[in-house]
């Protein structure tokens, strides 16, 4: 039996995935194996050692302390792609109301009063003040060609836009769904400099932050648009508000309240809403629940950010899963131990990525906890497991 903490509230479309005969699941509960989180921060947390796995039900990992858990051999996973849809719609919501200046001319007709004549007369009379312009025609620039980067670029060309794309990390599979006309461009500097709207699809690292700054604005065409339903950092708040007072930049609309923006007229902030939709949620809890439960019953790692891909068929007998530092000969030190106990593999499989690398191991019987405890001896040995 496995038990999941929950953190927050978890879709129940992604509870189910994990059945109750093998699974206990309480946001209460002593020596989890696994974590299943959203949003709550878990960097203060006092995390137990029983945790194997902690899964992430959206894209960012910020709120997990993920260099601590790998040092521990904790796999991590999230669940990439799965809110694409929502964060799409949001960011052609968030060029529509840029466009057509739709979140001041709602409040402008908020403000009206008096009789529906006078009401009229006012809005005859002001309407001018919100003309705005059509996207067809015009060229949006994304940074980041994941799933939600890809979705985004194809909408927009549906929509008649220029697009143009930067990704010097690009996946094959992505570069296979993207419009056949969306032009790559050479660098963040080459993009922005050809770009009326720009959108941003990239995590928050050291060499993200900031990328958007008063010098890249200062290249950008006059009258330009900044949509930010990424991660709040990755735009220069303060330059980008200076250029929206000087006329330079037209519009910026995030996901990213503050002081500094939410009351600003040329800047629209909503509430973090890019994953908030049901159907995000459910796909984000469905993935990460499949995810956790193929670690937990079988060592299987599938979109785990910290830990490599790994994925080998059960072929009957009883399995071992060692985690280890990526280091030569674990592998051998590993098989000469369980030669030694009399065990002999039926399959085994090693995967690695950066410093860690994953050990799966099916043998033709069960492995003794003496022989586990000497694996465990190994320098670099960080988790082992006998997975029946």
């Amino acid at each position: 039996m496995f038990k999941i903490l929950t953190l927050n509230n978890i879709s129940l479309a992604g509870l189910e995935r994990l059945p109750r005969d093998h699974f206990e699941i309480a946001s209460e509960i002593a020596h989890p194996d696994g974590i299943l989180v959203r949003s709550a921060k878990m960097h203060d947390m006092d995390i137990p050692d029983s945790v194997q796995a902690i899964g992430r039900a959206g894209a960012g990992v910020n709120n997990i302390p993920l260099e601590k858990m790998s040092e521990r051999g904790v796999a991590v996973f999230n669940a990439p792609g799965a809110n694409a849809n929502a964060v799409k719609e949001l960011v052609l919501a968030g060029m529509l109301i840029a466009a057509r200046n739709l979140a001041q001319g709602w409040s402008f007709a908020r403000g009206l009063s008096g009789e529906d004549a006078a009401i009229s007369k006012a809005v005859e009379a002001g309407k001018k003040d919100f003309v705005g312009f059509e996207l067809p025609g015009r060229t949006l620039g994304v940074i980041g060609l994941g799933a939600i980067g890809v979705l985004v670029a194809n909408a927009a060309r549906a929509l008649g836009m220029k697009v143009i794309g930067y990704d010097p990390s690009i996946t094959v599979r992505s570069a296979w769904k993207l419009e056949s006309d969306v032009q790559a461009a050479v660098s963040i500097d080459d993009l922005v400099s050809r770009s009326d709207f720009i959108s941003f699809h990239v995590p928050l690292t050291e060499h993200t932050r900031h990328m958007i700054n008063a010098e890249r604005i200062a290249a950008m065409p006059d009258g330009a648009v900044l949509l930010n339903f990424s991660r709040d950092g990755i735009i220069d708040d303060q330059a980008a508000v200076a250029a929206l007072n000087s006329g330079k930049l037209y519009a910026y609309v995030c996901d990213f309240p503050s002081n500094l923006l939410k009351d600003h007229p040329r800047v629209v902030t909503l509430p973090h809403l890019g994953a908030s939709t049901r159907e995000a949620e459910e796909n984000c809890a469905v993935m990460v629940a499949d995810q956790l439960r193929a670690y937990l019953a079988d060592g299987n790692v599938r979109n785990s950010v910290n830990f490599p891909e790994i994925d080998l068929p059960r072929n009957g007998g009883y399995r071992v899963s060692v985690v280890n530092s990526n280091v030569p000969n674990m592998v051998g030190q590993i098989s000469t131990l369980l030669a030694e106990s009399g065990l002999n593999i039926i399959d085994m499989l090693n995967r690695s990525r950066g410093d860690l690398a994953v050990t799966l191991i099916d043998i033709d019987q069960a492995c003794q906890d003496a022989t586990l405890d000497q694996i465990r001896g190994i320098k670099g040995v960080l988790r082992v497991r006998a997975l029946g």
